[in-house]
């Protein structure tokens, strides 16, 4: 994550993508049911790549202390001002946070902005480091089949982009040919070796939504599809615990 992100980030209207389109408000809708449904009483909520704050601000107007952090300080200032949330400028592969000191962590973002296995081990394992045990981890990837469907419905996918979507599909590495930044995609079975390899268990799969002109910020729930009604493998969702 460089300045090619941060570049991205800033001119980016992110606060608002969640809310311009009706898929986008359904990836919205359905991230936080899939979230609530795993919160139970007033925890502490660490939001790592929470961009403008679109989740932390539900989360701490539902009584859970949110700190968030982003590498992009635009995202970070309009983060600041929202009620009961706390913020700072920085790196999900270097968290200044202290050991087991967090019951949830939200990571709706960073494994897909991290395109080398070995950053996104990093980042896995501190988010493990900060979790109390049995505590909780929120995670979105995207699936690599993505760009196939989108392409595929929309009817852009032709002779020209079967190399890219080809690319994308045998080796996750996602090269911006249907939009976005170049970003890492997973398949279900490579995100559960990741999380495992971090000492996560008990991985849960679920779906949601995904803007055709955005990443999925709902990061630990749900991506999808996000210009039709979500196809049920176009984005898997993660939510594992930590060893007790």
């Amino acid at each position: 994550m460089g300045s090619d992100l941060v570049g991205h980030y800033s001119a980016a209207a992110e606060g608002e993508r969640l809310f311009r389109s009706p898929h986008g408000r359904l990836e919205f809708l359905r991230t936080r049911e899939l979230i609530r449904r795993r919160l139970t009483g007033a925890v502490r909520v660490l939001d790592i790549g929470g961009g403008t704050g679109v989740h932390a601000e539900w989360l701490a107007r539902d009584g859970h202390s949110v700190h968030l952090i982003d590498p992009v300080p635009a995202h970070v200032a309009t983060a600041a001002t929202l009620p009961g949330v706390t913020t700072m400028v920085g790196d999900a592969r270097r968290l200044p946070v202290a050991d087991r000191t967090v019951d949830v962590v939200l990571m709706l973002g960073p494994l897909y902005h991290l395109t080398e296995a070995a950053d996104r081990a990093i980042a896995l394992g501190e988010a493990v480091r900060v979790l109390r045990p049995g505590g909780l981890l929120i995670a979105a990837a995207i699936s690599r089949y993505l760009s196939v469907l989108e392409t595929g419905t929309d009817g852009t996918l032709d002779e020209a982009l079967l190399p890219s979507v080809r690319e994308v599909i045998d080796t996750g590495q996602y090269d911006e040919h249907a939009g976005f930044v170049a970003t890492h995609w997973h398949t279900a079975d490579e995100l559960r070796a990741e999380l495992a390899a971090a000492g996560m268990r008990e991985v849960e799969i679920s779906t949601a939504s995904k803007d055709r002109h955005g990443p999925p910020s709902t990061a630990p729930v749900s991506i999808t599809s996000n210009h039709w009604f979500p196809p049920p493998c176009t984005a898997p969702a993660w939510s594992n615990r930590t060893p007790c």
